[in-house]
């Protein structure tokens, strides 16, 4: 397949795992967290009333500049069965938005679901590529300069970009426009010690495809590796035949290998 090709099959899956979300689940499609126009939350809602409500919440990728929460929906799929709330993020991708900006969002979007949901008994992240980015910034938010402290039992942090100078020089960053001060600011690699204060006692994996691309491997092996020597709780999956979009489409399946380490952290196997 062609790049074009390959990136409009991902969207396929995408729209097609989440338009079956929302048939199967009740929804609360964009609830607003914030004052912008981009600041929405879309909320999948399990049809079985339950006192142990887990949610999670899903930030997409598309490399700071494609995709939206309209097609984050799909792993409500095999969640929403096993009484988990889903809730998909929209962040003003770039042009509109940069990188400062989108950061900001994420961590108000989930201060927004903690006081929208104060009777959740967990909190759990997953993030794809940049979504994998913007969950990890979430991890090494300083907590002090908002009104509450998110307690986030576990982050899936899916291919991922951690460091974010790598990518100042590529076609990527031409609608960000990140100077070098923007992409050390942003980059969770160079803020491990404020991750480890503020996410200590957060389960973390960090998933990685086998056939990424060495970049993301690499990327993925020392984020891992900088956690774990900082003594936080992570663990690394290296998931066997998959690549860089079908590591993160299987999501909608029950059976699938994530899924199930999903559902065993919560408890929910």
């Amino acid at each position: 397949m062609s790049a074009d090709d390959v990136i409009k099959a991902h969207v396929k899956a995408l729209k097609e795992g989440t338009e079956r979300a929302r048939g199967m689940a009740q929804t609360l499609l964009n609830v607003p967290y914030g004052e912008g126009d981009g600041e929405k939350l879309d909320v999948y809602i399990p049809n079985i009333n339950s006192l142990d409500v887990h949610l999670v919440v899903y930030i997409h990728g598309g490399y700071w500049q494609f995709l939206s929460k309209e097609e984050s929906g799909f792993m409500a799929v095999p969640l929403v069965d096993k009484g988990v709330v889903v809730v998909a993020v929209g962040y003003d991708i770039a042009p509109k938005g940069n990188m400062d900006l989108m950061v900001s969002q994420v961590r108000r979007s989930i201060v927004s679901v903690v006081q929208q949901y104060s009777h959740i008994s967990g909190l759990y992240l997953c993030g794809h590529s940049a979504g994998a980015h913007l969950a990890a910034m979430v991890l090494s938010t300083d907590w002090s300069q908002y009104s509450i402290t998110p307690q986030i039992k576990g982050a899936f942090l899916v291919s991922g970009i951690y460091d974010l100078l790598p990518i100042l020089s590529t076609y990527v960053n031409e609608p960000l426009k990140m100077t070098e001060e923007v992409a050390v600011r942003n980059s969770p690699s160079k803020l491990v010690s404020q991750l480890k204060l503020s996410s200590c006692s957060c389960q973390i994996v960090v998933a990685v495809a086998e056939n990424d691309s060495p970049e993301f491997r690499k990327q993925s092996e020392e984020f891992y590796k900088t956690l774990e020597a900082s003594g936080l709780n992570v663990t690394m999956e290296d998931v066997a035949n998959t690549d860089h979009f079908s590591i993160i489409e299987k999501l909608v399946d029950g059976e699938y290998h994530l899924t199930k380490l999903l559902l065993k952290m919560m408890g929910k196997s």
